[in-house]
């Protein structure tokens, strides 16, 4: 291919997309530059179906580079580059929910894209540029997709939109907003904000669609002049009439009425019944090819199963379970329900139940951070764990995937905004959400057991925190569709969008959208993100009535933490030679200490008496003596001129030999010794420092 170069002002800079340079063996490549962050993405497809696949089988690597940064990976013993960190498994999770919708769901050619990190300015982050390459490699190559999209970053600085701002403006606004979309419409979102009116998002969503518009439109212009002809997709499909007679034994008043059991289990029961006479038939009448057919026939039940749900939503409102298009589930609350722990919430709405536990640590148990983009520490820490029995299956029990990943990432941003500063509450706070039950929105759920847990914990939140995932379904025209409040899994796997807002009274602080459709235009958006606050706010009823604020006192197992501001300067006086001092107070007293360059002192125990016993040693450690001040002194030296005498940890002060007695002292031993303790006074502290002491003046 022709070396190529494509340059498109947006946001104040310059997207650049190169053609015909790196890996030209790839059925797409494009190297994409924005800024000095650099991306190459490629896009390769096999010819033919894969075998056994009852879905499309579409990979999305996201590969970070520490060299991209000009790092070298941190362990002494191993330096290749291993597991991807949490934020390249997030951003290859956008990539993957940006593009899949706009592949033909029957497709089965298994189709790669991957985006490798080349170079990171630290301003420019890569997310956006990724989608943007992975939309021009798609676009470019002979891959039948119905792109292109664009993508890009919205913030609110000083009360203004800003595109793509730099990671500094970025961090220091109101809003991080990541869109991606076609020239026309938006097909995902993933936004932290804090505390945003769903109006001043709504005004963020249109900024950013016009942006959308103008990159989408320039790659399509590229594509007309350089990209390939798209090959024919290996489709799964049967003769036409074999598709219509499956089909028509499934469109029958027994299948609908089997969809509208409000019962989850009942319902799949009762589907699957008919999809064993089905697949009996299939048996019976396609013996030699029956796994490819019973294939077919899976995927012809979910169309149908798509279109009943549509039509009788669109037509009458008619949801699976009966409940009216804006109507909440079922939900209940308990807080406090295990022993030891620090604080639990328990919520539960509809067939939807998620446990989250809050366990509180020191400031020195943060997470450290260590990636390609940032050096930084965690706080605020939240997991969340999906385990088969909640949706009633048997699988290996295997590490966190992409999609608890996605979902822990997401409900931790949900609350960011609310929590105390580390000198309100300088504790470490790691919460972990199991999901006992699934049947829609699971972490939405998180999100909500979250303020409850925190909340049951004693820590002082700004405001609670709710989170909804609202649906919507479309209709023949995109000016026919329907909102949905509380999606449960059937309107989530049938619907056109799940879209998950969480936020508090004030406004939003998360939010993460992904379709099924080529993507939904402003008017749709407004409708869902104005109905979804006033479910959030239903729920957020609920919650308060189980516990309206704050618990005032911790539990007793939560470990205390006394805060301490010492002078800088005094911080190796705490530490000692080699940590021998440090290392002593914490061997005789049992806590931990944290110390930061700042001055600030954490002092971390499991008891009262231990923190107050460690206190009051590191301030006589780092406490500066003042004149008229009196101690109880130790003789810990004797001179011909007089004693010296400690009065603080680390701190001595001269008596004199005048200063020893009202009476004439002709020997300083006469009058004390070493190892004596002697009330004393402190005269003065001289312009050197030194502290000089009086045992006569004590006594006045």
């Amino acid at each position: 291919m022709e070396e190529k170069k494509w340059t498109l002002q947006i946001g104040g800079r310059e997207l650049q997309i190169e053609t015909g340079v790196l890996a030209k063996q790839a059925n797409g490549s494009v190297k994409v530059s924005y800024g000095d962050t650099v991306v190459l993405a490629t896009a390769v497809m096999k010819t033919g179906a894969a075998s056994n696949m009852g879905y499309f089988p579409l990979m999305v690597d996201y590969e970070e580079r520490y060299y991209a940064a000009g790092k070298i990976k941190g362990s002494r013993f191993i330096k290749r580059e291993g597991r991807p960190s949490d934020d390249a498994i997030l951003t290859g999770r956008m990539v993957d929910r940006t593009i899949r919708p706009l592949f033909n769901h029957r497709m089965r050619n298994e189709v790669q894209v991957i985006i490798t990190v080349l170079s990171i300015d630290g301003e420019n982050d890569p997310d956006t540029v990724s989608m943007i390459a992975a939309s021009a490699a798609l676009s470019i190559s002979s891959i039948p997709w119905n792109g292109p999209i664009g993508a890009v970053k919205v913030g609110k600085v000083n009360g203004e939109l800003v595109l793509n701002p730099i990671n500094g403006d970025l961090h220091e606004g109101s809003l991080n907003l990541v869109m991606a979309g076609t020239e026309d419409k938006t097909n995902m979102i993933e936004s932290a904000a804090k505390e945003i009116p769903e109006e001043e998002m709504l005004e963020a969503f249109e900024f950013g669609q016009s942006a959308l518009s103008k990159i989408a439109s320039f790659i399509k212009d590229i594509q007309k002049e350089i990209g390939k002809e798209k090959a024919e997709p290996a489709l799964l499909q049967g003769e036409p009439e074999f598709e219509e007679k499956i089909r028509g034994m499934f469109m029958t008043e027994k299948l609908e009425k089997a969809l509208y059991i409000k019962e989850k289990k009942e319902m799949e029961k009762a589907v699957g019944e008919i999809k064993d006479e089905v697949f009996a038939y299939i048996k019976e009448s396609y013996s030699e090819d029956f796994d490819k057919r019973k294939d077919i026939a899976n995927l012809i039940l979910d169309e149908v199963c798509d279109e009943t749900v549509h039509r009788n939503i669109i037509e009458n409102d008619k949801r699976p379970d009966g409940r009216g298009l804006k109507e909440v589930r079922k939900i209940t609350i308990q807080t406090g329900i295990l022993p030891r722990t620090h604080g639990t919430g328990l919520f539960t709405r509809g067939e939807t139940q998620a446990l989250t536990v809050t366990t509180l640590g020191s400031p020195g148990d943060e997470q450290i951070i260590d990636t390609m983009e940032v050096d930084m520490k965690k706080r605020y820490i939240h997991h969340y764990n999906f385990p088969p029995f909640s949706v009633g299956e048997v699988r290996f029990m295997r590490g966190p995937g992409r999609r608890e990943i996605g979902h822990g990432a997401l409900a931790e941003k949900a609350l960011v905004p609310v929590l105390p500063s580390k000198e309100e509450f300088p504790y470490t706070m790691l919460l972990v959400s199991e999901v006992l039950e699934s049947n829609g929105s699971s972490s939405m759920a998180s999100t909500c057991g979250s303020t409850l847990s925190l909340m049951d914990a004693g820590v002082p939140i700004k405001r609670p925190v709710s989170g909804i995932a609202m649906g919507i379904i479309v209709g023949k025209n995109d000016n026919e569709f329907k909102v949905l409040s509380d999606i449960q899994g059937m309107e989530d796997h049938y619907g056109d969008m799940d879209f998950k807002a969480a936020g508090t009274e004030r406004g939003i602080t998360a939010l993460q959208m992904d379709v099924k459709l080529d993507g939904v235009t402003l008017e749709m958006l407004k409708n869902v993100l104005m109905q979804s606050k006033e479910s959030r706010m239903f729920i957020m009823g609920e919650m308060l009535k189980a516990i309206p604020e704050p618990r005032k006192e911790m539990s007793p197992y939560a470990p205390r933490i006394i805060t301490i501001q010492i002078n800088p300067e005094k911080i190796r006086d705490v530490i000692g030679p080699g940590g021998k001092v440090i290392n002593e107070i914490i061997d005789e007293t049992g806590v931990q200490i944290d110390i930061e360059d700042s001055g600030l002192v954490f002092i971390t125990s499991p008891d009262q008496a231990s923190a107050d016993k460690a206190r009051e040693w590191v301030e006589n450690l780092t406490r500066e003596v003042k004149a008229g001040e009196l101690f109880n002194a130790r003789i810990v030296k004797i001179m011909d001129f007089g004693a010296f005498a400690q009065v603080l940890p680390g701190q001595d002060g001269l008596i004199h030999i005048s200063e020893l007695s009202e009476k004439r002292v002709n020997k300083v031993d006469d009058v004390v010794k070493v190892g004596d303790m002697v009330m004393v006074k402190v005269k003065e502290i001289d312009k050197m420092g030194r502290i000089n002491l009086s045992m006569k003046d004590a006594k006045k």
